[in-house]
């Protein structure tokens, strides 16, 4: 196994966390009924029975993460030991899932262990990694408490709830130096990827414009009606990091999304894909070429009313000065007839679509001068992961790359909150020939926390009691 080390030097995290834009203290520890001390790494005679390539894992949340679980079973010298859902009747169906798979092998392995609490895979000293598929809101507090027990993770999109938890849990990652591979599945698509060197080589010339798309039918929330809490659901595990509410109907498993206190609307929940194609596609070879200048998200409760906090239509802005991003997002109406792409970019010398696992380029003139199609889907993504851990890849999702796109979503969420179009703060932006500072995450609360309105939305007010991510 090998550990990553630090795209920032020492320098810069020092400088950053003089700056108070990142925590110095250790993580706080969950106090609850189920407390234990936080685990640390294998000791060598715990690990000395395994392979150096085998890689132990476990998964957090049985929802989406039932795919991270088929991509387990599916990679050679992955173990899957543990699963973790809160609630018992996705856990029982997942193991059952699990068991069938398991009967169609040739080769007879043991059934993970299971277990509501996510705490207990990080007390397990066998365990490489921690595989993240809570929600929103679980997803830096877990991912800061499994890199401090010496757990490699991989954590969905967007993978932090507010702009301080971006910052903490990449700084949780360098402090701890995991790997922490972000679920921006498309990062590891071949033919993504070479639609992406295609622009940095200037197949359509320098670009100006990315503009995305994403589009739903999806129903209205229905009334938020307090309501007894299901049998077999921990709500109380569910909740973590959250301030404590009664249970109410049309919450959970998946409605949470549109409520800020859980989730990120639709802009964090799918426009983090596109938004981070374009940021990537755009930024160029060395990455991003130029500061974000400004960012405005206009939309409205347009379809499915005011029960649910976040706008179910609108689109959001990127002012990079030299270059743009636009991202428009329908919650409300599949819009079958438009046929957009995923992602569009405009260079001066034509575009390029990216479309499902592959793309097209187009000249001016709209004539198609190149496309290519290849492998998508979650298992190879899982497999750069894995082979992370092993010293065999670089991640292609590395967390402060991942948390930069989400940043985006953070910023144009709090844009449509305060009704504001959000400026960066002049004066204190590093230089625009430093492409590293001009990156730099770290440097994101000094740039746009300026006002007290956007300080209110930085970070949540408060954590329920012992669930406060610190680094």
């Amino acid at each position: 196994m090998t550990t990553p080390s630090s795209p920032l030097d020492r320098r810069d995290f020092l400088a950053t966390t003089s700056l108070g834009l990142l925590a110095a203290s250790s993580i706080t520890n969950p106090t609850s009924a189920q407390e234990q001390p936080l685990a640390q790494s294998a000791t060598a005679n715990e690990t000395a029975s395994k392979s150096a390539d085998q890689v132990r894992i476990g998964v957090m949340g049985l929802g989406r993460g039932m795919a991270h679980v088929q991509s387990a079973l599916a990679t050679p010298g992955v173990e899957l030991a543990w699963i973790c859902d809160v609630d018992e009747k996705r856990l029982n169906s997942g193991l059952k899932a699990i068991e069938a798979k398991q009967a169609q092998a040739p080769a007879k392995s043991n059934l993970p262990q299971t277990t509501d609490d996510f705490r207990r895979i990080l007390d397990d000293r066998t365990v490489d990694a921690l595989v993240i598929a809570a929600p929103n809101f679980w997803q830096a507090p877990a991912t800061i408490l499994a890199c401090a027990a010496g757990k490699h993770v991989y954590v969905e999109k967007p993978g932090s709830h507010d702009p301080q938890e971006a910052i903490w849990m990449v700084a949780a990652a360098r402090k701890h130096q995991r790997h922490v591979q972000m679920g921006n599945q498309r990062r590891s698509w071949p033919a993504i990827q070479e639609a992406i060197s295609k622009l940095h080589e200037g197949i359509i010339g320098r670009l100006t414009y990315a503009r995305c798309w994403y589009n739903n039918l999806r129903k209205p929330v229905g009334p938020q009606s307090p309501a007894a809490i299901p049998s077999g659901l921990n709500f109380e595990l569910w909740q973590g990091p959250v301030p404590r509410r009664d249970y109410v109907e049309n919450l959970v498993h998946y409605q949470w999304h549109w409520f800020w206190d859980y989730g990120n609307g639709e802009l964090g929940n799918n426009g983090i894909h596109a938004l981070d194609l374009a940021r990537w596609g755009l930024g160029g070879k060395q990455g991003e070429r130029d500061h974000l200048q400004a960012v405005s998200y206009l939309g409205g409760h347009y379809h499915l009313g005011k029960t649910q906090e976040s706008p179910d239509t609108g689109g959001c802005l990127f002012d990079y000065g030299t270059h743009g991003i636009l991202w428009e997002g329908s919650s409300s109406h599949a819009r079958r007839p438009d046929k957009l792409p995923f992602v569009e970019f405009y260079g001066e010398q034509g575009s390029l679509s990216i479309e499902g696992s592959g793309y097209r380029a187009f000249d001016m003139d709209g004539a198609e001068i190149a496309k290519n199609t290849g492998t998508g889907g979650d298992l190879i993504h899982f497999e750069n992961f894995i082979e992370a851990i092993r010293g065999n890849q670089p991640l292609h999702a590395e967390i402060e790359d991942g948390q930069k796109s989400t940043m985006l979503c953070h910023l144009g969420n709090i844009s449509w909150r305060t009704g504001q179009t959000l400026h960066v703060k002049k004066g204190n932006s590093p230089s625009p020939t430093s492409a590293e500072a001009a990156a730099s995450l770290a440097i994101a609360e000094a740039l746009w926390n300026t006002r007290p309105e956007i300080a209110t939305l930085w970070t949540r007010p408060q954590y329920a009691p012992g669930f406060a991510p610190q680094v």
